[in-house]
């Protein structure tokens, strides 16, 4: 880099919702100038960061001017204007994740056919352009429709289990693969810098909302034996490494009931399954983020203690202003931490915050999470 990141380096952020704040929250240990682009006028970031700007992510000028007097740009979301991104890099603005890698996650099926490629255990699976193509496929019932394009936090996906589902599937260029009788479904956070330096967090366990379809519950580290754990961390290294990724990389697996492993999805940024290691690793996702985009040496990414995650979601039937009941009652028990979004209004399953409980008792910290899960609501 040309400039200091603690000095006049600006960095752009694509995105401007938890994931930025969280970024932001980081930054600010590092000195660095933030300057953010977001849709929404009241993102969470709006009042957190050197510079705001309202706009499009996935309009090409919107984003292209936003950063072409920066010299860096980093993302919180995959849905943004590659083009743009490109022809930035292509006029020397650094950009992490590289375009490439975003062009490729933004697309399950590239996803899908780099994992095939790569000879990264997934799922099987078969690319089609509409529904119609369902009804010649040779794929049997129950499977998994995943639109190819912007699908996120549960929305875009499908289970179709028998052939009255086939008539209200996805008429869309879409991906379908065999439903996996997992176990558990686990993650991986992984870091690369530019000079190749790779870090692993260590695996851990997710639960997810049936209804919503998003993690709601997450446990650190994972119990599994060693083996498991091992070729979890080394998949997720050998992922990063074989895309020549620049930034974060949260890596989703499933581990099957006979013990394989196979990569569900990735996402090149911060990501949900991280959100523990502010207070349960020595390094949070987000310190180790910057790290690698400012190409630094990776931080201790060792776990401080068992933590456990609870995602803050909106409750069902309750849209409008939001009000955080039982956030005393939270806040009284041992090794609590909550961090609220900063999101004024709420609406059912809305990511409106995450609370993080550390123990060194294992069991300790599961049980204290259940009742936090069952005190704490967002409703209006």
């Amino acid at each position: 880099m040309a400039k200091d990141f603690y000095g006049e380096l600006q960095l752009g952020i694509l995105g401007g919702g938890q994931l930025g704040r969280m970024l932001i929250q980081e930054a600010i240990n590092f000195n660095v100038n933030i300057h953010i682009l977001d849709p929404d006028k009241n993102a969470p970031c709006r009042n957190l960061c050197n510079h705001f700007q309202c706009g499009a992510l996935t309009d090409f000028d919107t984003v292209y001017d936003f950063g072409k007097n920066l010299d860096m740009i980093t993302i919180e979301i995959e849905k943004v204007n590659v083009d743009a991104l490109e022809k930035l890099e292509e006029e020397g603005v650094l950009v992490y994740p590289q375009s490439r890698v975003i062009r490729l996650i933004q697309d399950k099926g590239l996803q899908k056919h780099f994992f095939k490629q790569n000879n990264i255990p997934t799922a099987p699976f078969q690319l089609i352009s509409s529904r119609e193509n369902l009804f010649s496929t040779p794929m049997q019932l129950p499977y998994i429709q995943k639109l190819r394009k912007d699908g996120y936090d549960g929305r875009g996906v499908k289970k179709l289990v028998d052939e009255s589902d086939l008539e209200t599937a996805f008429d869309a260029p879409s991906l379908i693969e065999e439903w996996v009788d997992f176990e558990k479904e686990l993650a991986v956070i992984v870091s690369r810098n530019e000079r190749g330096d790779v870090a692993t967090f260590p695996c851990v366990e997710m639960e997810f909302n049936p209804e919503a379809n998003l993690v709601e519950f997450l446990i650190s580290p994972a119990t599994l034996p060693f083996e498991i754990q091992q070729r979890a961390e080394m998949l997720a290294r050998k992922i990063a490494e074989d895309l020549q990724i620049v930034g974060l990389l949260a890596v989703e697996l499933f581990l099957t009931r006979d013990g394989q492993l196979l990569v569900n999805e990735l996402a090149p940024r911060p990501h949900n399954s991280g959100h523990q290691s502010i207070e349960g690793n020595f390094t949070s996702q987000f310190a180790q983020h910057l790290r690698a985009i400012f190409n630094l040496s990776p931080g201790n990414t060792a776990t401080r203690s068992n933590a456990v995650m609870v995602n803050l979601l909106g409750e069902a039937g309750h849209e409008g202003l939001a009000y955080y009941k039982g956030v005393e009652e939270i806040l009284a028990m041992e090794g609590v931490y909550l961090h609220l979004y900063g999101k004024k209004y709420t609406k059912p399953f809305r990511k409106m915050g995450h609370i993080c409980i550390v123990n060194e008792d294992r069991e300790a910290a599961i049980e204290t999470a259940r009742r936090v899960q069952q005190t704490i609501k967002v409703i209006t």
